[in-house]
C-alpha cells in the first residue's frame, strides 16, 4: 500500500512539475474592451466592490498571459477568451496566490462532442471535460455552454465552472469529489456523509439540485458549486448544510453578494465603466 501510494505521489509530482513554467506577471493595464465584457456579461464582477473588482481583472489578465485559449474548428474572439478566464476565477477568487499548475491550455469547440473529441455524429452529449492522458493539461469547452452559462444566471448551471471545479478536484492527483486543495486539513468524513445524503435526495426525487449531481461523487461537487456560485442565497434557503460546507471550501460568503442583478448595457452616453467619470464615448468607446 505505501509504495502504491508512493508511485502516486510520484506521478503526480511528474505531471505537476512537466506543466511549470516561468510564471508571467501582469505588466501592462487591463484591457478596456476586456472590462466592458466583464460589465455586460458577468454578475459575478459586478457584484464586487471596486477594489475586488481590480482584483478580479488582475486575475484574469494574468490567467490569459499563462494559458492559451484555443477554437477547434470555430473562431473565438476576445468575448470567448475573458469568459473562460471569469470561469476560471470565479471558483479561486478568495485564494490570491492560487494558480492552475495542472492547465496549459482550453480548447474551445463549438458545441457538442463526444469522449474522442469529435463534433459531428449521433452521440455528440459533452459540453466541457478535463483531459487526461494525452490530453493531460488541456480542458475542453463547448463555445455555446460557454456563453450561456453567463446568459442565464439563474439556472445554477455554468459549464465552465463546472470544469474549472473538476480541474481544482484534481489538483490531488484524483478526480473524486474531495477537493483536499481546499479543505485545509478537514476531515473529509463529514463531507462524504452529506454527499450521500444529498445524493440520496436527489435519487428520491426530492431535490431542487440538478439531478446530474446524483450521478457520482465526482459530479456531486462541480454541480453544487455551480449552485453556490449563481443562487447562492437559495442554496444557503432550501440546503443551508450543504452551503455551509461550499462556503468553507471556498472561503467565500456567497450569499452576501447581490448577483442577481440585470447586467449592464453600454451605451454611448452611459458612464464610463472605467471609472473615469466620463461618459463612455468619450472614453473607452474612442479606444
Amino acid at each position: 500500500m505505501v509504495v502504491i501510494l508512493i508511485v502516486a505521489a510520484l506521478g503526480f509530482a511528474i505531471v505537476y512539475y512537466k506543466f511549470q513554467k516561468p510564471w508571467k506577471e501582469v505588466d501592462t493595464p487591463f484591457p478596456k474592451q476586456w472590462r466592458l465584457i466583464l460589465v455586460e456579461k458577468v454578475n459575478f464582477y459586478n457584484a464586487l466592490n471596486s477594489h475586488e473588482k481590480s482584483q478580479f481583472e488582475h486575475r484574469v489578465h494574468e490567467f490569459l498571459l499563462n494559458h492559451r485559449v484555443t477554437g477547434v474548428s470555430v473562431k473565438i474572439d476576445e468575448v470567448d477568451k475573458v469568459l473562460c478566464a471569469a470561469s476560471a476565477i470565479i471558483p479561486i477568487f478568495r485564494f490570491p496566490e492560487w494558480r492552475y499548475t495542472n492547465l496549459v491550455e482550453v480548447l474551445i469547440y463549438p458545441n457538442h462532442f463526444d469522449d474522442q473529441f469529435n463534433t459531428e455524429g449521433e452521440e455528440r452529449n459533452i459540453l466541457g471535460m478535463v483531459g487526461t492522458g494525452y490530453m493531460e493539461g488541456k480542458m475542453i469547452l463547448s463555445q455555446m455552454a460557454l456563453h450561456k452559462g453567463f446568459e442565464n444566471s439563474t439556472d445554477k448551471r455554468n459549464t465552465a465552472i463546472h470544469e474549472f471545479i473538476h480541474l481544482i478536484d484534481k489538483m490531488d492527483g484524483t478526480v473524486d469529489g474531495i477537493p483536499s486543495v481546499l479543505m485545509q486539513n478537514q476531515s473529509s468524513i463529514p463531507w462524504l456523509s452529506l454527499i450521500h445524503d444529498k445524493m440520496d435526495e436527489i435519487h428520491k426525487d426530492k431535490s431542487d439540485i440538478d439531478p446530474y449531481a446524483g450521478t457520482s461523487k465526482s459530479e456531486f461537487l462541480p454541480v453544487v458549486s455551480e449552485y453556490f456560485f449563481e443562487r447562492p442565497k437559495l442554496l444557503a434557503s432550501k440546503h443551508p448544510r450543504l452551503y455551509e460546507a461550499l462556503e468553507a471550501f471556498f472561503n467565500h460568503e456567497m450569499d452576501k453578494r447581490s448577483l442577481q442583478v440585470k447586467k449592464h448595457v453600454i451605451r454611448r452616453n452611459s458612464p464610463c465603466p472605467c471609472g473615469s467619470g466620463e461618459k463612455f464615448k468619450h472614453c473607452c468607446l474612442d479606444d
